[in-house]
Formats: C-alpha cells, sequence, structure tokens
C-alpha cells in the first residue's frame, strides 16, 4: 500500500509540473497508482489555471465605472 501512495504521489507531481515518467509508467506493481497520479495531477493543474483566469478576469471587470 505505502508503494502505491508514493507511486501516486509522484505521478500528481509529475501531472502538475506537465511531466511524465515512462519507466514509472510501465512499472507492473505501481504503474497504474502512478498514471492516476498523472491525471489527478493535470486536472488539479488546470483547476488552478482556470480559477486564477476566472480572478483576472473579474478584477478587470471590477475596474470598471459603476461597478
Amino acid at each position: 500500500m505505502d508503494d502505491a501512495l508514493v507511486a501516486y504521489g509522484a505521478g500528481h507531481a509529475d501531472g502538475k509540473a506537465g511531466a511524465h515518467d515512462g519507466a514509472k509508467a510501465v512499472d507492473p506493481a505501481t504503474g497504474a497508482d502512478y498514471l492516476v497520479g498523472i491525471v489527478d495531477g493535470q486536472v488539479a493543474a488546470f483547476e488552478e489555471a482556470l480559477v486564477a483566469a476566472v480572478r483576472r478576469a473579474l478584477d478587470r471587470k471590477s475596474d470598471g465605472p459603476g461597478v
């Protein structure tokens, strides 16, 4: 179980960073956990970018008159 969590954590970090380690992905024992971590990391990075974009859009909108 610990190996699976470590592989998931590594995948999550790699996914957020936009990286991918092919050797970890094909490991028969932990490759699936690593790949799930990659996807979750990519989703987390997307969510952060989306929230930042919405905040920027709202900041620009609030600079207008009467808002």
